[in-house]
């Protein structure tokens, strides 16, 4: 055989060191004359040897150094018919995964080849196999690549802290220091692959995140927590799988799992418009900062615990919190009154009950759109301000037939309401897009105004005496998309105004609403107020951020999974949370001493544009307990067969730490086979109670 020159000296090694590796794995005589290769020997040796050379040399020719390791996982490849399988071991060797500071990491069998093939494949893989085998690293180098090349937007690496039964209150030192000894190898890993000095700034900002499996599950909210659903808001307690929720675009989404989580530390979140939901401590929140937004960054998953403390940036608030993409959807509802004549109505009505429904306005076009928008009423100007909603008479009508505004009024039980008690009915806050917008303009049309700022988009200003209607407009604009501050203007020491001509006291509170709405939401119908809004800009890019995280004490709390593309979904006042793991790339390791019940609930936690790798040897559990199976090794029955779920069976040949180590596991294989051990044969916990341990010792 001809040996390139760029090739030869990589083919023979240091001191031919792979050379005479060579010569004592294969059976062929080996002899080397410059740049030629002469192989003698049985033909069937030969024939062997020179498959064996020619991969070698396609590794040198690739500029690889060729080490005597290559060389013998070379021949244990093509020994067991790797070729037949149309697997080169050149490629196998050469396939490099990742690279830093000149070491390169690489498949180094054709079981690992087979195993990153696999994870670049499939969404779920697991990697079962002994110790030794490259399961974790590969797995930890194929995720920094992901994120290296923005193919996902985090790392989470995680593992079952066993040792210490997950109970980890009773040790000493910090949370990071009770843990550090569990989640070592993971640390020593990632070292390995990424600048030692950027790794406590990629965990600050939330792109890796390494825990216990314990801390994994608590994403949660107590069970009283409000969630939208297209019939109003729900304690999430009272979910069910399958149930709907509304998501970040406004439509609905079905719920996928339902987790309770026990009692836990809960806190409050609260946003700076007045806005807040409870949730534990490692409920999940999507944020960007303001660096994030100007160099156009992803938003960012972050824990609740991780942000506390860190709440400002130079005095300025510094989470910003996602908002609904569009305007919640729900399902429309029948109502007796015009939703825009309702809101004119709500703001300068007169419907007491006591006289003919009125309406107040100096503005004629108001009481035109009320005429026009009340069928079988016409709206007869009075005098001054003043306007009488008249029923229509037909020939032959009797003076009781009740007037139609009266008749819907009563219906809706806003019949006998004054300024101070008005309040905007169940149908219309529950009601499509189209009805909630018309009501607000109404509403905004009569008390309502656009304020406009140099350089901004315009707010608008809302005012009324009721406390309730207040309400019922902060939550019609935080359901179009929009935020809205309230501030109480209180009755007690202001100065009178004046009708005509004498002073009138203040007997309520005024309540005042500065709102903000999207662009493309139109707030006004009135002409001049919809044109000077207009002319300031409209509306803009209403915002939320992060002002307090407080401790409420304990509750029992519950999780979710939804089947929304972002996972968000709507809680209490329309603020966006989830918790699952979008856009991750998801590792636990040592799964062979997780429960069925922690594997199905890691599981359930894969979120969208995420992938997830799960290590462990089923020969090795250290579950406490006896009878406790391993969630390893029942996952593989349950998950057999299901798409885009693969299985990759790593064995000693495949160990690429000192050959000793695959001596040893081979070595216990054949004494367990030879002891027959029942524990040990069905992955079962080597340490049982006190009995089973005494039987096996007799």
């Amino acid at each position: 055989m001809a040996v390139p020159d760029a090739a030869l000296l990589a083919l023979l090694g240091r001191r031919d060191e792979t050379l005479r590796t060579a010569e004592e794995m294969l059976d062929a005589d080996v002899h080397v004359r410059g740049n030629e290769l002469t192989l003698s020997g049985a033909p069937a040796d030969v024939a062997f040897a020179e498959r064996v050379f020619t991969e070698l040399i396609t590794l040198a020719e690739r500029g690889q150094q060729v080490a005597p390791d290559a060389v013998r996982r070379t021949v244990e490849m093509l020994g067991a018919g790797a070729e037949t399988l149309g697997e080169s071991p050149a490629e196998v060797l050469s396939l490099d995964i990742l690279s830093r500071r000149g070491k390169t990491i690489r498949p180094k069998t054709l079981n690992q080849k087979r195993y990153v093939d696999a994870i670049d494949a499939h969404t779920i893989v697991f990697g079962i196999g002994p110790a030794g085998t490259g399961k974790t690293y590969l797995a930890m180098a194929k995720a920094v690549q992901a994120l290296q090349a923005k193919l996902v937007n985090r790392i989470i690496l995680t593992r079952p802290a066993v040792e210490a039964g997950e109970r980890l209150g009773y040790l000493p030192g910090t949370l990071f220091e009770k843990i550090d000894p569990y989640l070592r190898p993971l640390y020593d890993a990632l070292h390995d692959m990424i600048d030692p000095e950027s790794i406590p700034k990629l965990m600050a900002a939330g792109t890796i995140e390494v825990a216990p499996l314990a801390y994994m599950r608590g994403r949660a909210q107590p069970v009283t927590t409000g969630v939208l659903t297209p019939e109003g808001f729900r304690p999430i307690g009272d979910l069910v799988v399958g149930d709907l929720v509304v998501g970040s675009n406004g439509e609905p989404t079905p719920v996928l799992g339902v987790y309770p989580q026990g009692e836990k530390d809960v806190y409050r979140v609260t946003a700076q418009d007045g806005s807040s939901t409870l949730c534990c401590g490692e409920h999940l929140w999507t944020v960007r900062t303001a660096p994030d937004r100007r160099r156009g960054k992803p938003w960012r998953v972050l824990e609740t615990k991780d942000m506390i403390g860190n709440l400002r940036a130079a005095h300025a608030r510094r989470y910003e919190l996602p908002m609904l993409t569009a305007p919640v959807e729900h399902p429309e509802r029948a109502v007796p009154i015009d939703p825009y004549a309702l809101g004119l109505l709500l703001g300068d009505g007169c419907i007491t009950g006591a006289t003919t429904p009125a309406f107040a306005t100096t503005d004629p076009e108001l009481a035109v759109a009320l005429d026009a928008a009340l069928p079988g009423v016409v709206v007869r100007h009075k005098g001054g301000l003043d306007y009488v909603l008249n029923r229509v008479r037909a020939a032959g009508d009797v003076m009781t037939l009740e007037n139609p505004v009266t008749g819907a009024l009563r219906a809706l039980d806003l019949d006998g309401t004054r300024s101070h008690s008005k309040f905007v009915p169940t149908d219309y806050l529950l009601n499509t897009s189209a009805v909630r917008l018309a009501v607000l303009q109404g509403l905004l049309d009569t008390d309502g105004g656009p304020v406009t700022q140099v350089a901004r988009t315009c707010r608008i200003q809302y005012s009324t005496a009721s406390a309730r209607l207040r309400d019922d407009v902060v939550e019609l604009v935080r359901s179009l998309g929009g935020v809205a501050y309230t501030r109480t203007r209180l009755a007690a020491g202001r100065t009178p105004g004046f009708a005509a001509g004498r002073p009138v006291g203040y007997r309520h509170d005024a309540h005042v609403v500065d709102i903000r709405l999207p662009a493309g939401i139109e707030p006004f119908r009135l002409a001049r107020k919809r044109d000077t809004y207009l002319a300031a800009g409209g509306g803009g890019r209403p915002m939320r951020f992060i002002d307090t995280i407080e401790p409420e004490g304990r509750a029992q709390t519950v999780c979710i999974q939804v089947a929304a593309s972002d996972s968000l979904y709507v809680t209490e006042d329309h603020l966006l949370t989830h918790n699952t793991l979008n856009d991750a790339f998801i590792i636990l390791d040592e799964a062979q001493n997780t429960t069925p019940e922690q594997m199905k609930m890691f599981l359930t936690r894969l979120g969208f544009g995420s992938k997830i790798v799960v290590t462990g040897d089923v020969t090795q559990v250290d579950l406490p307990g006896g009878g406790t199976r391993s969630g390893l090794h029942v996952v593989r029955e349950i998950l057999d067969g299901v798409d885009d779920v693969h299985f990759s069976v790593l064995s000693s040949q495949d160990v690429v730490r000192h050959r000793l180590v695959a001596d040893i596991v081979d070595a216990y294989s054949r004494w367990d086979a030879e002891t027959a051990r029942p524990d040990l044969r069905s992955a079962a916990p080597r340490n049982g109670p006190p009995q089973d341990r005494r039987a096996r010792r007799r």
